[in-house]
C-alpha cells in the first residue's frame, strides 16, 4: 500500500529516465533543424548517382570531363553538386562565382585534394604545389617568388632565354642550309626549348643535341619520365575516390608511379650532389647561381618549417618547378600555333602587329612584348579554351580546376561544402556576351579583362 504524497517506484524511474533523455532529445532536434537549414542552402544535386561510386560513371564516358560537367551545368544551373566517390562535390560553372571563390575566399580553397600521385611522386606532398596550405607552403612560395620569379631574377637570366631561342633557330637554319629544306615538329621544338630554359634556371643544366649516344639516351629517358609524370597525374585513380580500394592497386597505377618517382629522384639526386660538391669547392659564383644553389645557401630548411629533411625539400621544389614550367608551356604554345594556323585572319593581324612593332630585320625581344597587345590576347585566349592538364590544383583561367575546401563557406546563398572540388571556366561569360564561340577572337579576352577590372 502506498502512502498519500509518495510516488510509486515506476513513476520515479520514469521521471529520472525522462530527465536523462531530455538533453539528447534537444540535441536531436537541434541537429535536425541545422540539417534542414543546410539542405535549403545547398545547390541541387545532379541525378543519376550510383551507390558507392556516385557520379563517377558519368565522368568515365567518351566525353572529356569538362564537357560532361558543362552539359550538367546546362541542365542543373551554374551551381550543383555531384558525388565523386564518397566525396560530395560542388561544381561551379559561373565565372562570377569562380572569381569570388578564388579572390574573396581564396584562403578557404587554398588546400589541395589528397591524391595518390601527389603522395607517391611528389615526395609525400613535399612539392609545395601539392602541399596543404600552411607555414611550409607559404615559406616555399616565398622562396620561389623571391629567388626565381622576381623581376630582378628574371632580368638576371634574360640572356638564358634569349640564348636558348637563338641556339635552336640556328640549328634549324643549319639543317636547312645542308638539305635545302627542313621539317620541324613544333611540339618537340617547343618542348626542348622550354625544358632547357627551365633546367638552366633551376639546376644550371641543359639537354644538348650534339652529345654522345649514352648521354642522348639518358636525356630521352628523363624526358619520357617527365611526360609519364604528367600522364599519371592526369589519370583517374580509383583509390582517389574510393580510398579503401587502394590495396588492390586497380590498373597498376601505384606500381608505375613508384617506378617513375624513382627514376626522377635519381636524376635530381645526381644534380643535388653536383651542386653540393660545387659549393664545397667554391665553384658556385654568387650572383650567377641557379635556383638549386640558392636553396642550398638559404639555410631555411629546418625542422621548424616542416617535417621534411633539407634534401627532400630541395629536390621536391626544384623538380616541381621543372615539371610546372615545361609541359604546360609546351602545350599552350603548340595550341596557340594550331589555332593561329586554323584562323588565317587572326594570324594575319598578329603578323601585321609584329611587322609594325618589330619589323623583319631582327628577332623579337622580350622588351617588345609589352607592345604586342594583340599577340598577348591570342595567348591568353588560348589559355582560356585549351587545357594543358586535365585537372589543376591552383587558380587558373583554364576550364577545370580542382580545389579542396577546408571549411564550409557561404557564397551568394550556397554552401561551399568541405572537401569539395570546383570546376571553373569562362565559357558562360563568352556565351552570355557573344553567343556560341566558333573561332579564335582575341578581342573577347581584351573585353573580358576590361569587364572584370571595373
Amino acid at each position: 500500500m502506498l502512502l498519500p504524497g509518495v510516488e510509486s517506484p515506476v513513476t520515479v524511474l520514469a521521471a529520472i529516465l525522462a530527465l536523462f533523455l531530455f538533453p539528447f532529445f534537444l540535441l536531436w532536434i537541434s541537429r535536425r533543424v541545422q540539417k534542414t537549414a543546410r539542405q535549403k542552402t545547398l545547390p541541387p544535386e545532379a541525378g543519376g548517382a550510383w551507390p558507392v561510386i556516385g557520379h563517377l560513371h558519368h565522368l568515365a564516358g567518351s566525353q572529356s570531363p569538362h564537357t560532361t560537367l558543362g552539359n550538367m551545368a546546362d541542365k542543373y544551373g551554374p551551381l550543383f553538386t555531384i558525388w565523386f566517390g564518397h566525396r560530395r562535390t560542388l561544381v561551379v560553372s559561373s565565372w562570377e562565382m569562380a572569381k569570388e571563390c578564388f579572390t574573396t575566399n581564396d584562403k578557404v580553397f587554398a588546400n589541395r585534394p589528397k591524391a595518390l600521385a601527389a603522395e607517391v611522386m611528389a615526395y609525400k606532398n613535399a612539392m609545395f604545389g601539392f602541399s596543404p596550405y600552411g607555414s611550409y607552403w607559404r615559406q616555399m612560395r616565398k622562396i620561389v617568388i623571391l629567388e626565381l620569379l622576381s623581376n630582378h631574377r628574371l632580368e638576371m637570366f634574360k640572356q638564358v632565354r634569349e640564348s636558348e631561342v637563338s641556339t635552336f633557330i640556328k640549328e634549324i637554319y643549319q639543317l636547312w642550309a645542308v638539305n635545302n629544306q627542313v621539317s620541324v615538329e613544333m611540339r618537340r621544338w617547343f618542348s626542348d626549348i622550354t625544358l632547357n630554359v627551365v633546367l638552366r634556371l633551376v639546376v644550371g643544366k641543359r639537354f644538348a643535341r650534339n652529345v654522345t649516344k649514352e648521354e642522348n639516351e639518358g636525356n630521352d629517358r628523363c624526358r619520357e619520365a617527365l611526360r609519364d609524370f604528367f600522364d599519371l597525374f592526369g589519370a583517374f585513380v580509383v583509390s582517389d575516390a574510393l580510398p579503401y580500394l587502394r590495396w588492390l592497386d586497380l590498373g597498376g597505377y601505384e606500381r608505375t608511379m613508384k617506378k617513375i618517382a624513382e627514376e626522377l629522384d635519381q636524376v635530381v639526386e645526381g644534380w643535388l650532389q653536383e651542386h653540393k660538391q660545387r659549393k664545397m669547392s667554391g665553384e658556385a659564383v654568387k650572383g650567377h647561381s641557379d635556383f638549386m644553389d640558392v636553396m642550398l645557401s638559404t639555410g631555411t630548411m629546418d625542422d621548424e618549417t616542416s617535417s621534411y629533411d633539407a634534401d627532400t625539400i630541395i629536390k621536391a621544389t626544384c623538380l616541381g618547378l621543372i615539371l610546372a614550367g615545361t609541359d604546360t608551356t609546351t602545350v599552350t604554345l603548340t595550341w596557340a600555333l594550331c589555332l593561329l594556323l586554323n584562323n588565317p585572319k587572326t594570324l594575319k593581324k598578329a603578323q601585321e602587329e609584329l611587322d609594325l612593332h618589330v619589323g623583319k630585320e631582327r628577332q623579337v625581344r622580350e622588351s617588345d612584348v609589352k607592345n604586342l597587345v594583340y599577340l598577348q590576347a591570342v595567348l591568353k585566349e588560348t589559355c582560356v579554351y585549351i587545357l594543358p592538364g586535365r585537372f589543376l590544383c591552383r587558380t587558373s583561367l583554364l576550364r577545370i580546376a580542382l580545389w579542396q575546401a577546408t571549411m564550409s563557406q557561404q557564397a551568394r546563398g550556397f554552401s561551399l561544402i568541405c572537401r569539395s572540388f570546383i570546376e571553373t571556366h569562362m565559357c558562360g561569360w563568352i556565351q552570355t556576351n557573344f553567343g556560341q564561340k566558333d573561332s579564335l577572337q582575341p578581342t573577347w579576352k581584351l573585353m573580358f579583362e576590361a569587364s572584370i577590372s571595373n
